[in-house]
């Protein structure tokens, strides 16, 4: 019994840390790919968000696709977009706090 009290958390707090990292790498990837999609020579910003909602809907949840918001930036000095998708991540537990994610993704726009 004392065994479990050490080992049950342990594993529950990995298995959070194991979600909210598969989390992250799949918003960080579709953001990356809504802002390459949006720099194309015939897209705009807004497309590259509803690029990246698809994707977060298909990959893990559509709740975590509700805050993505889209823009033009400059890029290393070059006109690009850029996609930042906001998130939180429940808790495993029937306590804890849920974890906030902010991720962004940015391309250089295309030119002819």
């Amino acid at each position: 019994m004392l065994v479990l009290m050490i080992l049950v958390p342990l594993f529950l707090g990995i298995l959070q840390l194991a979600l909210v990292l598969h989390v992250r790498n799949t918003l960080a990837a579709a953001a990356s790919e809504g802002a390459r999609y949006g720099a194309t020579l015939d897209r705009a910003p807004a497309d590259g968000a509803a690029r990246t909602r698809e994707q977060i809907g298909d990959a893990v949840a559509g709740r975590f696709a509700r805050d993505v918001s889209a823009g033009e930036v400059l890029v290393d000095g070059a006109p690009g977009v850029q996609v930042t998708v906001r998130a939180t991540v429940p808790p495993l537990g029937l306590f804890g706090p849920a974890v906030p994610l902010e991720v962004t993704g940015n391309a250089v726009e295309e030119s002819r």
